[in-house]
This record gives C-alpha cells, sequence and structure tokens, in this order.
C-alpha cells in the first residue's frame, strides 16, 4: 500500500512539472540548460563554477530552469533563439520553494521596497538628491534602492534599465508582480544557505547610524561568542538546529529566522520580533503589520514566545525573562521619557504652523530626526541585542543631550518669536509653550528645572560623595 502511494505520488508530481510552471524534478539537465551551459562555461566561467558548487547543479537546475521565460511574459527577451528573462524573482523560486516565498511575501522585507514618502525618502530624492541621473537621483538608486529595492522597469532596448537594475534590495518589486529578491541573501548562483546564517550577510543592510545592528551584534556576547567559534558551528549543515548542530555563536539566522528543536525554518523575520523600534514610538509590531496589509498579524506574545524558544536552547527560562524584563524596561523608558514627549511637542508645532511644509526646511527637524531615527533607534536596538555601548553612549546619552541642549530650546524659540510676532499664530503658539512647560516640570524631566525633590537630591548628593571617596584623588597632606 506504502510503494502504491509513492508512486503515485512520483507520478503527480512528474505530471505536474510537465508544464513550464510547475516545480522542477530532473533526472538529468534539460537540454536548454545544457545549451545555456556550452556556451556560459567559457563566457562567464565565474557563474559557471558558482552554479557547479551549488544544490541546484546537484538537482540538475540549471539555467533555463530559472531563467527560462515566454514570449509575451514581464520582462522576456529572447536570447540565442530561446525566450529568457534576467531576473530571477521570487515567483521563479516559488516553483520549487513555495513555502518559503510565502513566508517572505508576508514579511517586513518584503514591503521594503515601498519607502516612497517617507522621510528617508525624501532625504534621497530631495535634500540629498537632484532630479540628473535618468530623472531622478543618483543617491536613491546608489544608497537606498541597494538596500530596500528598486522598483524594476525594462528599457526600449529589452533590458532592464540602468536606474533599477542591477539591484538585489530585499523589497525590490518586479515585473512580474512579485516582492523581493532571494538573492539577496542567498547570493546567486550558489545560493548558499550556509553563507546565509552568516552575519556577515546581513551586515549589508543592517548597520550604520540609524540601524547598526551589525555592529551591535558584534559588541554583544553573541557576536564575540560567534567570532571565536565561528569554526565549530557546523553551518553548512543542512539541518542547523539550535541546540543539536551547535550550541555556540548564535548568528542573526538563529534567532530570527532558523530552526530549532520545535520550531521550522522561517522567512518571515518577524516571526520572533516583540516590538517594531523603527519609529519615533516603538510599538508592537502586529499594528505594523496591519498598516502594511499584511495577512494574519502575530500578536506579540506569540513571538516573544518564539524567540523565548530559541533563548531556550542555550538558556534558562529565567535568564529569557530577566532579559526581556530589562529590554522591555529600557523601550518605556524612552517611550515615556523622549519618545512620546518629543513627538507630541513636534506634532503641536506643526499643527501651529510654526514649521513649514517642506521636509528638513528648519533646524529643529533635522534635530527631532535624529533624536528618533538615529539615537533613539540605536538605543532601542542596542537594548534589544544586548549590546551596552550602543544603548547608553551610542543610544540615550545622545537622545538625552540633543532633547535638552538642541530640541526644547529651538521649540521654545520658535514659540517665542511666533508670540512675538503676534497674529493668528500666536495664541497656538501659546499652547505648545504650555506643553513644553509641563513636559519639562513632569517627574521625568523636573531634574533640568532644578525641581528635585529633597530626598532625592539627598540620595544623589550621597552617591557622589561616596564616589568622591573611591575615585577622586586627594591631595596627600604636607609635612
Amino acid at each position: 500500500m506504502r510503494r502504491t502511494a509513492i508512486l503515485l505520488g512520483v507520478a503527480l508530481f512528474a505530471a505536474a512539472t510537465a508544464s513550464f510552471a510547475g516545480a522542477v524534478l530532473n533526472d538529468q539537465l534539460s537540454a536548454e540548460s545544457a545549451a545555456c551551459i556550452e556556451c556560459h562555461r567559457q563566457a562567464t566561467p565565474a557563474t559557471y563554477q558558482q552554479w557547479g558548487d551549488s544544490k541546484h547543479f546537484r538537482g540538475n537546475v540549471g539555467c533555463f530552469e530559472c531563467h527560462g521565460s515566454k514570449r509575451g511574459d514581464p520582462g522576456a527577451v529572447e536570447h540565442n533563439g530561446t525566450w529568457m528573462h534576467v531576473i530571477v524573482t521570487p515567483f521563479d523560486c516559488a516553483r520549487c520553494h513555495a513555502k518559503e516565498t510565502d513566508q517572505f511575501e508576508n514579511s517586513h522585507h518584503a514591503k521594503g521596497g515601498e519607502i516612497l514618502g517617507s522621510l528617508d525618502n525624501t532625504l534621497a530624492e530631495v535634500v540629498e538628491g537632484n532630479k540628473a541621473f535618468l530623472g531622478g537621483s543618483a543617491l536613491l538608486v546608489n544608497g537606498c534602492q541597494q538596500c530596500h529595492g528598486s522598483t524594476v522597469k525594462m528599457g526600449t532596448n529589452g533590458e532592464p534599465t540602468p536606474d533599477t537594475w542591477p539591484n538585489t534590495g530585499i523589497g525590490r518589486i518586479n515585473l512580474d508582480g512579485s516582492r523581493g529578491a532571494c538573492t539577496a541573501c542567498h547570493q546567486r548562483h550558489t545560493f548558499s544557505a550556509a553563507q546565509a546564517r552568516k552575519p556577515e550577510t546581513c551586515g549589508k543592510c543592517h548597520l550604520g547610524p540609524d540601524h547598526p545592528q551589525k555592529e551591535i551584534y558584534e559588541e554583544s556576547k553573541h557576536g564575540i561568542s560567534y567570532l571565536a567559534n565561528a569554526q565549530s558551528l557546523r553551518i553548512d549543515s543542512p539541518k542547523w538546529v539550535v541546540g543539536e548542530d551547535y550550541s555556540v555563536g548564535p548568528t542573526c539566522a538563529t534567532c530570527h529566522m532558523s530552526a530549532t528543536a520545535t520550531q521550522p525554518v522561517t522567512h518571515d523575520i518577524g516571526d520572533r520580533i516583540s516590538w517594531n523600534n523603527r519609529p519615533a514610538v516603538s510599538i508592537r509590531p502586529e499594528t505594523a503589520d496591519l498598516k502594511l496589509g499584511l495577512k494574519n498579524p502575530i500578536p506579540w506574545q506569540q513571538r516573544r514566545k518564539n524567540m523565548e524558544d530559541v533563548c531556550s536552547a542555550c538558556h534558562s527560562a529565567a535568564f529569557a525573562d530577566s532579559f526581556y524584563t530589562q529590554y522591555d524596561g529600557l523601550i518605556d523608558l524612552y517611550n515615556d521619557k523622549f519618545g512620546k514627549p518629543g513627538s507630541a511637542i513636534f506634532d503641536a508645532l506643526q499643527k501651529a504652523g510654526l514649521i513649514g511644509d517642506t521636509a528638513f526646511a528648519t533646524k529643529i527637524e533635522w534635530t527631532w530626526y535624529e533624536i528618533w531615527h538615529h539615537q533613539g533607534r540605536r538605543a532601542r536596538h542596542g537594548a534589544s541585542m544586548q549590546g551596552p555601548d550602543y544603548t547608553h553612549w551610542h543610544g540615550l546619552y545622545e537622545v538625552a543631550k540633543d532633547f535638552y541642549t538642541e530640541y526644547i530650546p529651538q521649540a521654545q524659540e520658535l514659540v517665542a518669536q511666533a508670540i512675538a510676532a503676534g497674529g493668528p499664530k500666536a495664541e497656538a503658539a501659546k499652547n505648545v509653550g504650555k506643553l513644553i512647560d509641563a513636559t519639562l516640570a513632569s517627574e521625568n524631566h523636573r531634574w533640568f528645572l532644578g525641581q528635585m525633590t529633597p530626598e532625592e537630591r539627598a540620595e544623589r548628593k550621597r552617591q557622589q560623595d561616596e564616589f568622591k571617596k573611591r575615585y577622586v584623588t586627594q591631595t596627600p597632606p604636607s609635612n
């Protein structure tokens, strides 16, 4: 009975592969791919060798199985008598990797190309850029879109236009309507899982002043362990289950994507993230998912359980619980002390007409943007990945310094100018001033006005006196 079922399954699978759109299951290399290789072995020997090192080679999946097309298909061009398309998309990969593609299509990565209209996009297109490069900004093409992804377009010559290609941005919007580029993580033409598991792969995009996950990881105990034990991680193991195949040196993939003893691999990088730290005020990820139109968003509590399951391969439940208590505390601190009041003041300034409609045209807009977009993110991401220096000195220290010495004075100056000028904005400006005053008088900020309680002041003095006894050099008595 079992043998009959197996044979029936093979027969049905083979029937499905008869059409071009079906999955690939070849007992030998197709004639079309063999013809491609005959030429490309000489024309592009590195590509030929990379393919030869891949599982695709061993499975008789060649050039035509991925690049083959039909006349009239999006991006199809005739190449040596065969219809091909240059850009392989998730829809192509889905013929064999349907589950992975579906997971990816429902992830934040797949939405990475939808950056038009964001403040980041305004910087790249207008503030830092111009329209001198094929009608658009050269910075947008060479910077933002190389990570976020371009909207691919075809030129009249039958080739992708140079303002949209080459591009392996994670949220690339392809000609066939699919989103993403599997090659963002699985570089062609080896498409190695081991390579995608290494933190250096994620570091192409997740680094820098506004989202330095790579640098934070390298500072953390996880990153230190990876560097010390990289040779023993069995990172090329097909299974690669944390706690079974390896137990030291977790990588980005370990925590966010790879298998545990109880969870399969996922290509939705949000499945284990319980805070979205991208906006000015951190929010729960399902809130962001709904805004992006992602289907069936997972509650943050379940995502946290998913990540705690990863932690359990190396840590006790108490360890993971305490870490998350610390992390949540930092998020609450940033949100309540700086994110929410800072956003409220900025919104009030805009509503009162004290900031114009042109983004980044006033100093205070730059100040607030860097506070939440750079410094605030560094603090929050630092806490999420156990990077203390990024949490403090590159993070909340910078937030606090600019909040008190730049942002608040700039807001107060705008208010004072509007009141002095009189007219319709004066009354609205007074209300903004009241909001600023109330913010500074609150428990989180009253120290700035010298309004600590006697108990708080006495405790600070006691700690300072003890510190001086330990560390401040005393002048030795003279004889």
